[in-house]
């Protein structure tokens, strides 16, 4: 039986973000990736801004870089635009399964040993303490011991279960999501994301547009599928959306699909028990608005490893010592998060009629100041141009 310091279940940017850091303090890591090939398939839009990027040491490389993006367009149920500019906070769109393998060679080149084709089953526990991981590797069964275990296996995070922590939140925490890489379209901006709204393009939801360059774009759609008319589903609803926009996508074809669950909590109860720790989408670490968490994963996965890094030096990885990344990760994301999941419930109760109202009344950096959690100014708003929905805003936004 191998020992390590950590051992690290996932290696999408979670996971080999924090096999970098902990490698970089001179820890023995060991990185477990059920997928034969890191990076694919992709689960995401791919979108990242530059803050993202190096608050985790990362600057933008053209080789897992397909786009920059200077701004959104978002769109009401009528088709009433709402631009919104943003061309000092350089986004991008990534090349995701390119993206993963950089950061998993970072990792390695410090020092971090990874197993791809190899299924985390469950974690080791002696005497009610976590010590290491069940894992199966082309048929072989495989026992793996180390001082913590880092769970970075995503949404559905299957060793965090095995460690006894409840990572499944209720069902209208999750959108249900189909997407499609297209080429061939015919995009008015390719510099900016469009996104739109409605209850009949996207119940509970909405649909996106991100442009990979001037005319190829990942396509796809988020809903909630208790809200679906006649038991439609996201695909349903994404297909009808392409054949009612011709001007966009009469030229254009599919060159991968992907599909998939989206978190839209604000995170699971807790992220530590002895030995153990959970980073990313494992622990719900997304944004509750539009369910991205690459830039939130990365960071969550490197401040665990900080963490993990001084238990392990002073000899102490118990629960009450890994709760130090729980309580550094609350003070910085905690509220915002809470607040936009408030803020999720106000949105996912406007009809159509409410969405036309809010295109009439707000500007583009009017939604910038929303999407960071910052809406008091909305009251006066409403009160002014939609007194209707002040009763709604009350209940979810104070």
């Amino acid at each position: 039986m191998e020992e390590f310091d950590v051992i690290v279940v996932g290696a999408g940017p979670a996971g080999s973000i924090a096999a970098r850091v902990l490698a970089e303090n001179n820890l023995n890591v060991l990185v477990l990736e059920k997928k034969q090939e890191i990076g694919s398939p992709k689960r995401c839009a791919e979108g990242i801004n530059l803050k993202g990027l190096r608050e985790v040491g990362l600057e933008p490389n053209p080789k897992w870089i397909n786009n920059e993006i200077d701004g959104a367009i978002l769109y009401s149920p009528s088709g009433k635009q709402v631009k919104i500019e943003m061309p000092e906070s350089h986004g991008y769109i990534l090349e995701r399964k390119i993206f993963e393998k950089y950061l998993a060679r970072d990792a390695i080149r410090a020092g971090a040993r990874y197993m791809v084709k190899t299924r985390a089953l469950e974690v080791i526990k002696e005497k009610g303490k976590i010590t290491g991981v069940k894992a199966e590797f082309m048929d072989q069964e495989m026992e793996f011991k180390s001082k913590i275990v880092i769970a970075a296996d995503g949404v559905e995070s299957k060793i965090a279960r095995s460690a006894g922590i409840n990572t499944i939140n209720k069902l209208s925490d999750y959108h249900s999501g189909f997407q499609y890489e297209m080429c061939g379209l015919n995009l008015s901006d390719s510099k900016k994301l469009h996104i739109f709204f409605g209850t009949k393009i996207a119940p509970k939801g909405y649909l996106w547009i991100f442009p990979k360059d001037k005319d190829t774009a990942n396509v796809g759609i988020g809903i909630l599928s208790s809200e679906s008319e006649n038991g439609k589903r996201a695909r349903d609803y994404l297909d009808k959306f392409i054949e009612n926009n011709p001007e966009i996508f009469s030229s254009a074809s599919p060159i991968e699909i992907n599909s998939g669950g989206i978190p839209v909590s604000s995170g699971i109860n807790t992220f530590v028990e002895d030995g153990f720790m959970i980073v990313g989408d494992a622990a719900q670490q997304v944004n509750p608005i539009h369910g991205g968490g690459i830039a939130l994963a990365m960071k969550s996965a490197m401040i665990a490893a900080e963490v993990a890094s001084r238990a392990i030096n002073r000899g102490d990885v118990s629960e009450k010592s890994l709760q130090e990344y729980e309580r550094i990760w609350k003070k910085m994301y905690g509220e915002k998060l809470r607040k936009l999941y408030r803020l999720r419930m106000f949105l996912e109760r406007l009809n159509d009629d409410d969405f036309e109202k809010l295109a009439k009344i707000l500007e583009g950096r009017d939604i910038m100041e929303i999407v960071e959690g910052r809406y008091k100014f909305l009251a006066k708003l409403l009160a002014t141009s939609a007194p209707e929905m002040l009763s709604l805003m009350r209940k979810f936004l104070t």
